[in-house]
C-alpha cells in the first residue's frame, strides 16, 4: 500500500532546525542529478522536476498550472512529489506538493542564515507579504527566537494584514529606513527590478533573496552584489538561469570568482568577520526537494 502524507498530516511532525540540518546531510552525499521538463496546452502547464541523489533516493516533483481553476473555486497550482527508493527503485511514498515546496523553500534559506547570519542578530526585515513571507516568519522565528520582525510590502494594507496574523510584528513605512535597521533582510518578491538598493546596506548584514526565479527578476541592485560576499544554494540553478547573478555576471557588474561557493562546499558558509555583508541567493530546485521530503517521510514515519 502507497504511503501518501497530506500536508496536515506532514506537517505535525517537521521542525525548521531538524530541516536545516537535514539538508545540510544531504549536500555530504554525492552531487545530485536533476532535469526539469515542461508539457503544455494552451495556457495549461504541467512542470516536472526530478533528482536523484547516491545514497538518499529518488524525487520527481509534478506541478500542474492552471490559470482557468480559481474562476471554478479550484487552486491554480497543484501537484505531488513521488518518492523512490534509492536501492530497489520502488515507490516509497507520494507527499503533498504545497507541504513539500513550503518547507523547501524557508528552510533552504534558513541553512544559509544560521551559518552565514551574526547569532546575535536581533532584527528581521521580511520584504514581499505573501505565503512565502509567512514561511520565512516560521523559520526565522525557529532560529532566531529572540529576535523581532517587520514586514513590508508595495502594498501596505497587505503588510498590516500580514502583519496582523504574527503578534509583535510592525510595518514599515520606508523600506530604506527598515533596511538600514535590521540585522537580517529576506525578501521575498515578484520583482523584475531591484527594491533592494546596496547603499542602503550597513556592516555586519546578513541579506536572504528568494523570489526571483527567472532571468528578467531581480530583487538586489548591482551595489547590493558588490558590497557582499556572495553565497548560493546551488551553481547549477542559480548563475545562468536566474537574474540576480546572471544579469551583473553578464554586464561585468560582479565575476565568477565573486560567488563563493554553494552547499556542495558548506563548510565556505562562514563569517569572515563581524562587519563584513553576506548575500545568499535561494534558487531552489529538484535536489532540494528530494532533501525535503525524505525528511518528511522519516518524520511522518517516526511519528507513527
Amino acid at each position: 500500500m502507497t504511503t501518501i502524507i497530506s500536508f496536515e498530516e506532514g506537517e505535525a511532525s517537521l521542525d525548521w532546525i531538524g530541516l536545516t540540518e537535514a539538508i545540510a546531510a544531504g549536500h555530504a552525499l554525492p552531487r545530485a542529478e536533476i532535469s526539469d521538463s515542461f508539457l503544455y496546452r494552451g495556457t495549461d502547464t504541467l512542470l516536472q522536476r526530478q533528482a536523484w541523489i547516491d545514497g538518499l533516493g529518488i524525487a520527481v516533483k509534478s506541478a500542474t498550472v492552471f490559470p482557468g481553476n480559481p474562476e471554478k473555486g479550484q487552486p491554480m497550482v497543484n501537484g505531488a512529489v513521488t518518492l523512490f527508493d534509492d536501492a530497489t527503485g520502488q515507490l516509497s511514498a507520494l507527499v503533498d506538493f504545497h507541504l513539500v515546496t513550503k518547507w523547501k523553500t524557508a528552510g533552504d534559506s534558513l541553512l544559509a542564515a544560521r551559518r552565514l547570519a551574526r547569532p546575535d542578530s536581533k532584527n528581521i526585515l521580511i520584504v514581499g507579504a505573501g505565503t512565502v513571507g509567512a514561511s520565512l516568519r516560521a523559520a526565522y522565528g525557529a532560529a532566531f527566537p529572540e529576535a523581532t520582525f517587520t514586514i513590508w510590502n508595495r502594498t501596505r494594507a497587505k503588510a498590516e494584514a500580514f502583519a496582523a496574523r504574527f503578534p509583535g510584528m510592525t510595518v514599515a513605512e520606508d523600506l530604506a529606513k527598515a533596511v538600514s535597521q535590521a540585522d537580517i533582510i529576506t525578501c521575498a518578491t515578484m520583482s523584475t527590478e531591484p527594491v533592494l538598493k546596496g547603499d542602503w546596506l550597513r556592516p555586519g548584514q546578513h541579506v536572504d533573496l528568494i523570489g526571483a526565479y527567472r532571468p528578467d527578476m531581480r530583487e538586489a541592485d548591482d551595489t547590493a552584489l558588490q558590497r557582499a560576499r556572495i553565497f548560493v544554494d546551488s551553481f547549477a540553478t542559480t548563475i545562468d538561469h536566474i537574474g540576480e547573478l546572471k544579469t551583473p555576471l553578464g554586464s561585468g557588474a560582479i565575476t565568477r570568482d565573486d560567488v563563493l561557493a554553494d552547499y556542495y562546499e558548506l563548510s565556505a558558509f562562514r563569517r569572515e568577520s563581524q562587519d563584513e555583508i553576506t548575500l545568499f541567493k535561494n534558487g531552489g530546485g529538484a535536489h532540494l526537494d528530494l532533501m525535503t521530503s525524505r525528511f518528511i517521510l522519516d518524520r511522518w514515519k517516526a511519528a507513527q
